[in-house]
């Protein structure tokens, strides 16, 4: 039996951290303030964002949605992103996305100030991640891999690392920070040849490919480490959730795995606040 790296502890232990951070921050008569874009409603979305708003009042932070109709046109919302990126009371910007399709989004996101970007939306932010500058933040959900490994005290200098999966919202910063701290990696996906053999390979195997228990049991080994980054509707049973792993088929088999729901995806909120306060400290130091 594996043993199952649930996301509580781990986040518990962020939140726990980030209350000493800000308020240390409002010692100074300063309250970090994360600012949520969001055009439309997705249900999608809003389930993101509530949990966003309670996170972030958990640790003594302010959060303010700005909302506008599916319809706003760009120049409008160009504007809109503008000035809320020059407040100074903002210190984390986090824009949903995909935008409507009438919205230039790409051009909307280089509107984001990179010191703010504590999601990586911009090419600067990414630029950063992707040369080791400290003061970029990584998307929220390979960071979120990172916390779990960390909390578990899951050794990464020189290990084996596979990623399955290679967009740049997970696989390909994923991969940057692994590195960072001398991880072995190897990036993979869908179109990998014999991807069963170079997963069996890995010491730590963390699956970001989103399709739904692709992963069988044939991918893993005895020993392993698997982090679960997929959200996907269960095929097997209507109206809950699985993850790109079968947990049923690797559970038995590795060491250490990841639960979904509630792993990984319970880390980003948290991770997003983190970002935002760091953000929010680097901007007043």
């Amino acid at each position: 039996m594996a043993e199952i790296l649930k996301a509580k502890p781990v986040a518990d232990a962020m939140k726990a951290d980030m209350i000493q951070r800000v308020e240390a921050l409002k010692g100074k008569g300063i309250t970090p303030k994360l600012g949520i874009i969001r055009v439309g409603a997705r249900p999608d979305d809003l389930f993101y964002e509530g949990g966003a708003k309670k996170t972030c009042t958990g640790v003594g932070m302010e959060c303010e949605v700005f909302e506008y109709p599916e319809t706003i046109d760009q120049a409008a919302f160009e504007q809109a992103v503008t000035e809320i990126g020059a407040r100074k009371d903002v210190n984390g910007i986090l824009m949903f996305s995909p935008l409507p399709k009438h919205l230039n989004e790409r051009k909307i996101r280089t509107l984001i100030p990179v010191e703010k970007d504590v999601d990586c939306l911009t090419t600067s932010g990414a630029a950063k991640v992707f040369t080791d500058d400290a003061t970029g933040f990584p998307p929220c959900t390979p960071s979120a891999c990172m916390e779990m490994l960390h909390f578990y005290n899951i050794p990464i200098k020189g290990k084996k690392c596979v990623v399955v999966g290679r967009s740049l919202v997970v696989g390909k910063p994923l991969a940057m920070l692994l590195l960072r701290e001398h991880g072995t990696v190897t990036i993979c996906h869908s179109r990998t040849e014999n991807l069963p053999g170079v997963c069996q390979d890995g010491e730590i195997v963390i699956a970001a490919v989103g399709k739904a228990k692709m992963l069988k049991g044939n991918f893993f080994k005895a020993g392993q480490t698997v982090i679960d980054v997929g959200i996907n509707p269960d095929p097997d049973n209507p109206g809950k959730y699985c993850g790109d792993v079968d947990f049923a088929q690797a559970e038995p088999i590795v060491n250490k795995i990841s639960p979904v729901p509630g792993g990984v995806g319970s880390i980003t909120t948290s991770v997003l606040c983190k970002h935002t306060i760091m953000a929010c400290e680097m901007q007043n130091a």
